[in-house]
């Protein structure tokens, strides 16, 4: 009776955690890519499949392009560009990533001389939100890309009037 019970505890709680699961992935889109181009020589396809989310017009990504390096107390910057690209016949953008890993940064005497390591990234781009389409990214094979998501406040705030 105690084995039976402890069974049918164990069979409710696989199932529960089963249907988390796949209400879970039914969160995503189905991924389409294969419209995009292939890398070229020396470069990777990355892309960034974004969750269904409420309100996606309210929501957007911030992207952020760039390589761990160890450097010092000084501010770095990737040198390089983003570039958006058209995927004829489609209507959809992807982003093309120009950059060969070399920084540029301040000259502030570091005294320490001790050294970090730092995610030195190109400007961060802001894209908007849209679940139903990947952010595909062509990067040098060195490079990677990471992402946010940036929500609004929850209250509308009045600007000061003079």
């Amino acid at each position: 009776m105690k084995f039976s019970k402890t069974l049918i505890t164990g069979l409710v709680l696989m199932a529960g955690v089963n249907a988390f699961a796949q209400k879970k992935a039914e969160k995503f889109e189905k991924l389409q890519i294969e419209m995009f181009p292939k890398a070229k020589e020396g470069y990777k396809q990355v892309y960034i499949q974004l969750p269904v989310a409420k309100n996606e017009n309210d929501l957007k990504v911030e992207i952020f392009v760039g390589t761990e390096k160890m450097l010092d107390c000084n501010k770095y910057f990737l040198m390089g560009e983003m570039k958006t690209q058209d995927l004829q016949g489609w209507g959809y953008n992807y982003y093309e990533i120009e950059s060969n890993g070399e920084t540029g940064g301040t000259l502030m005497a570091c005294l320490d001389k001790k050294l970090t390591k730092k995610f030195v990234t190109l400007k961060p781009e802001i894209v908007r939100y849209n679940s139903k389409l990947p952010l595909v990214f062509y990067v040098p094979k060195d490079i990677e890309v990471r992402y946010r998501v940036l929500r609004p406040d929850a209250v509308m705030k009045k600007a000061v009037q003079q």
